[in-house]
């Protein structure tokens, strides 16, 4: 009997997706738990399992398709195990019942995928989208990845480990015929890819703040000397108490905190024709993966100490690069924190992440002469950038707010006492 796999309930406000990529075809044997495909939504990846054992009949979807929550994405013809696995277990019966039950004519012969011995090589179709990501961008072959996971996958680390066994490619380069002289046409330069819904998603919520809200920017600098010098004692200290290490967005978080609630426009955001001001501080933290831009949500940021906040974002930024966030991750914010300092950006200035009204920009730190007890002193300087919805910010609010920011990193004991 034929098995319908459906796509599952993937969010409250979520009613579609697109299917990415399919990991098995037509007649492929499948265990339970198996992943089938991954699905697209507007803000995360997801994977869709088997829930029965057997072999693929169809795939009623093809890649790219849109397809509505509770859709038939294809059909498994179940095997014996994987009938007796999915049917329910009956009540066990007494002992004596047991006894006098007749026994079967002849046993029933394990299904042969079940008892195949696992492939030489990595099954990186069925593996996750860490490691398949990460055999792509290394370009390490599935025959030279031993696998440790069920039925050939392979995880992240047994792609990490296959890295050291990889021949070096100078050598298929030498091998490789010469280019053609003389340049190419244009059209053969030239590739095009199907945008996937999470870009699309980003490029019209970003298109959308622009075009929806007054949106201006204003500039600070912060002096963050004191703060590294704190950081440095302490940091060795801070990762063997807390087993975290101790970064700059935990202070700068803090120091948006405090911000916020001394300017509570800065957290609110228009609804219709009324202002909804939050006495909550939900932290976005935009994180930068190869499929886009996201922002997932540290939660009730303002009653997490340091490492709690440290602890926190590594998890978030774990979870988006290895393609783990869920619907919950990214779902509300009251206020966005950027740092594309990581990438060495000097200066910038974000687009909100609507419907939030505020979010900081955060840089790269660099050495710069200034004024200090005048006289000229090398310093370690960050430009901040507080990017704000005018309709409900006035300029005072949004300038004050940047000025308690950098009053709290430039005197971090502020933070620590609530000041």
């Amino acid at each position: 009997m034929a098995v319908e796999i459906k796509v599952p309930a993937l969010g409250e406000s979520v009613t579609e997706a697109t299917v990415a990529k399919w990991l098995v075809k037509v007649g492929d044997a499948v265990a339970i738990d198996q992943p089938l495909c991954e699905l697209e939504t507007d803000k995360v990846t997801v994977e869709v399992n088997a829930s029965v054992a057997g072999s693929i009949v169809d795939l009623a979807v093809e890649e790219g398709a849109t397809i509505q929550v509770g859709g038939v994405l294809c059909h498994i013809e179940a095997s014996t195990a994987g009938a007796a696995a999915a049917a329910p277990k009956p009540a066990t019966a007494p002992a004596a019942s047991v006894a006098a039950a007749p026994k079967p004519a002849a046993p029933v012969p394990a299904p042969a995928p079940a008892a195949a011995p696992a492939p030489a090589g990595a099954n990186l179709a069925a593996s996750g989208p860490a490691a398949r990501k990460l055999a792509e961008e290394k370009g390490v072959p599935a025959a030279a990845i031993q696998p440790t996971g069920k039925d050939g996958r392979a995880t992240k680390e047994d792609v990490l480990a296959a890295l050291a066994s990889v021949p070096a490619p100078s050598a298929l380069a030498a091998a490789r015929p010469a280019a053609p002289s003389g340049p190419r046409p244009r059209a053969e330069r030239e590739e095009r890819v199907r945008m996937t819904r999470l870009r699309r998603t980003i490029a019209n919520r970003l298109k959308e703040a622009q075009n929806t809200a007054a949106m201006l920017t204003t500039f600070n600098e912060v002096d963050m000397t004191n703060v590294m010098a704190l950081r440095e004692r302490l940091k060795e200290d801070f990762e063997k108490k807390h087993g975290a290490r101790l970064g700059f967005m935990s202070f700068f978080v803090k120091a948006c905190i405090s911000g916020l609630k001394e300017l509570p426009s800065v957290n609110a955001e228009i609804e219709g024709d009324e202002l909804v001001y939050k006495n909550y501080y939900d932290i976005g933290v935009a994180v930068g993966t190869p499929q886009g831009l996201v922002v997932p949500v540290l939660r009730d940021a303002d009653v997490l100490d340091f490492a709690g906040i440290e602890k926190g974002i590594g998890e978030l930024g774990r979870k988006a690069r290895d393609g783990k966030l869920s619907i919950a991750d990214l779902t509300g914010g009251t206020f966005t924190i950027s740092n594309g300092g990581v990438y060495g950006s000097l200066m910038s200035t974000p687009i909100l992440n609507p419907p939030q009204s505020g979010i900081l920009g955060m840089h790269k730190i660099q050495q710069r002469p200034m004024v200090v007890g005048g006289e000229i002193k090398a310093r370690p300087m960050m430009y901040l950038a507080m990017s704000y919805d005018h309709r409900i910010i006035d300029g005072r609010e949004a300038v004050l707010f940047l000025v308690r920011v950098k009053e709290c990193i430039e005197d971090p004991e502020r933070l620590l006492l609530g000041v």
